[in-house]
């Protein structure tokens, strides 16, 4: 029984690191023996997985047809991105004005290694690298850590977590260089000095700057179909 759950917990790691990256594109279709050949177990450990995924969001089953990678929808990305401003500020507000300087410290280390951590991904330039993946989470939960509330930070992680596909898609569809560091350096510096007003906005603009890249990119493939469509109807 250990060993089962063992391997249904492997399969659910490796498959939702693979959809949370985009490595597993909205609407590929999941094949459960490519599956289990890919991740070296067996069926049942796969459908599983799956299944909790699909619980989850991630995934979509489909009656006859099976399961597929759920697709990113724009209206959902607007009111993700809402809610999430407004639970993080939740969030941000309270760890400040709890924070200790064990707070501070954490913050400032995970600063220092999302600084340092390569960007792009080797070989791909395109896509976020895994490290630079992990410590930018690491570095957001930084900014939370002394919230205090078990609630707030559950709600807050499942936000999160439902919105970084859409961040790792961002990187290709960006038309102009963002500084991330340098985003990620305001926010911290004003946290550490508890300007609490100035903070929140740098970390909203931070957040919808991401929103909007995949919005722009998004709705300007749209225009020419649109402007064809009201063509076709005039004539």
């Amino acid at each position: 029984m250990a060993r089962g759950s063992s391997l249904t917990q492997e399969a659910y790691r490796r498959l939702r690191a693979d959809l949370l990256a985009c490595r597993l594109q909205p609407g590929d279709k999941l094949k459960v023996d490519e599956l289990c050949q890919r991740l070296a177990v067996g069926s049942s450990a796969v459908r599983e997985a799956l299944s909790r995924l699909s619980s989850e969001g991630f995934i979509v089953m489909e009656p006859q047809r099976g399961f597929f990678v759920a697709p990113l929808a724009l209206d959902e990305l607007r009111d993700l991105t809402n809610v999430r401003c407004q639970v993080e500020e939740l969030c941000l507000r309270q760890s400040m004005a709890a924070g200790d300087l064990g707070w501070e410290a954490g913050l400032i280390a995970s600063f220092h290694r999302l600084s340092r951590t390569p960007e792009r991904a080797t070989g791909d330039p395109k896509r976020f690298s895994d490290e630079f993946g992990a410590a930018h989470t690491a570095f957001h939960e930084a900014l939370v850590a002394a919230c205090g509330s078990p609630w707030l930070l559950r709600i807050r992680e499942h936000l999160y977590v439902q919105q970084e596909r859409y961040r790792w898609l961002s990187m290709p569809l960006a038309r102009y260089k963002r500084d991330l560091n340098r985003e990620h350096r305001e926010i911290m510096e004003a946290a550490l000095a508890r300007d609490a007003d100035r903070a929140v906005r740098l970390l909203t603009d931070h957040l919808q700057a991401t929103a909007d890249i995949i919005l722009n990119a998004q709705l300007s493939e749209r225009r020419p179909e649109a402007e064809e469509g009201r063509r076709a109807r005039t004539t």
